[in-house]
């Protein structure tokens, strides 16, 4: 048989060009095919995300960022003036000098501003009001809340806007909030962000510029930072809504804040402004409340615990003492914090209140004519 000549394999160069050229050549046809330049029947369609996230985020900073626009005009600086003088010469001209003390928000286009009692607190002081365009008005009446920690200033201005309020009885916890004001007094039109921490909170509140503290009920806690000079602001809902006033925050804690709800603001500034003046009932008492918890273990019933009675109030009249315990009011078990003031409230000046007392293991039914809380 006659021998076949050798079979030569391929050089290994022509081999890698081969592969290299089917590469390029399959990665051609790919992109063709994907833009539609080849009919390609069964190549996978790839699909790229949408930045949901990106999305969201940006939807929500434009929502603050509209919030902001809307009320800022309507958020004002409360200022206080004072003398000052010049120590090292009993000659020197005094000169008067305005230092922002706090925040208020404007409820009505008659120049009516809400904002907190201990801000304006002292009433030999001279008060004003700045907006954030810089203009300055002299506060020229004002009503003290001493229930609420509340004052409703009036000044000679017409034109400025109101802010819508909300309903503070439908917030949710987790809800977002945005809290404006003068942070520290000298952080003019300051804004933070937060959320509904708790609703129904008691705090002890003070105030380092005016050293005054007192106890408040059924607050709106919140995450969002409320620093001194915040005091009167408003916190609003994502509408714009004002659902609350600043009041508060808590030393030697973070990211607690606490505001007035709305809701318990309303009935105050609407009769102010219809009237130019407030009348609210008042009983005359400070107690401090009587939890099931603590009245079992002192053996006692829970309720208010009388601490002090004003002098010449309706309670001092009807013969309660200091020492008494409030178990019913109008035939309600008083069994939470709010129970004695929510009734007060509900009622008109004039109006008599049955207590239901006890005191060394004997109860007594006492009346009270409920007199008009004096303007502080």
């Amino acid at each position: 048989m006659e021998k076949q000549p050798p079979r030569q394999l391929p050089k290994l160069s022509t081999l890698f060009l081969a592969i290299i050229l089917g590469v390029l050549s399959g990665i051609g046809i790919f992109q063709l095919a994907s833009k539609g330049l080849l009919p390609v029947g069964n190549l996978p369609k790839i699909e790229i995300p949408a930045p949901q996230k990106t999305v969201s985020i940006v939807e929500e900073e434009n929502a603050v960022i509209s919030v902001v626009e809307k009320v800022s005009p309507s958020v004002v600086a409360i200022g206080a003036t004072a003398r000052i003088f010049n120590p090292f010469d009993p000659f020197s001209v005094p000169r008067s000098q305005n230092n922002t003390i706090g925040t208020g928000f404007i409820v009505s286009d008659k120049g009516i501003v809400v904002t907190n009692k201990h801000v304006v607190v002292d009433p030999n002081t001279r008060y004003n009001v700045v907006t954030r365009d810089g203009q300055k008005f002299e506060v020229r009446k004002i009503y003290r809340d001493p229930i609420l920690d509340l004052a409703i200033v009036q000044i000679d201005s017409g034109g400025l806007k109101a802010l819508e309020m909300g309903d503070s009885s439908k917030l949710k916890v987790g809800q977002t909030v945005i809290a404006i004001g003068n942070a520290l007094g000298q952080f003019t039109n300051t804004v933070t962000t937060g959320i509904v921490s708790g609703l129904g909170r008691r705090v002890v509140a003070g105030d380092p510029f005016s050293g005054t503290a007192e106890s408040l009920d059924d607050l709106i806690q919140t995450d969002a930072a409320i620093n001194p000079g915040n005091s009167g602001g408003p916190l609003l809902n994502s509408a714009g809504q004002v659902i609350g006033v600043n009041v508060a925050t808590t030393e030697g804690a973070q990211n607690i804040g606490f505001a007035i709800p709305i809701n318990s603001v309303k009935k105050i500034a609407d009769e102010f402004i219809e009237k130019g003046a407030v009348s609210r009932p008042f009983l005359g008492v400070s107690y401090r409340f009587i939890d099931r918890d603590v009245a079992i273990l002192n053996e006692v019933p829970q309720g208010a615990y009388v601490q002090e009675i004003v002098e010449g109030s309706a309670a001092e009249k009807a013969g309660l003492e200091v020492g008494d315990i409030i178990t019913k009011i109008d035939g309600k078990t008083v069994d939470g914090e709010s129970v004695i003031s929510e009734t007060i409230t509900g009622k008109r000046i004039g109006d008599t209140l049955t207590l239901t007392v006890w005191n060394n293991g004997k109860s007594r039914d006492i009346k009270a004519t409920l007199q008009e809380l004096p303007n502080q």
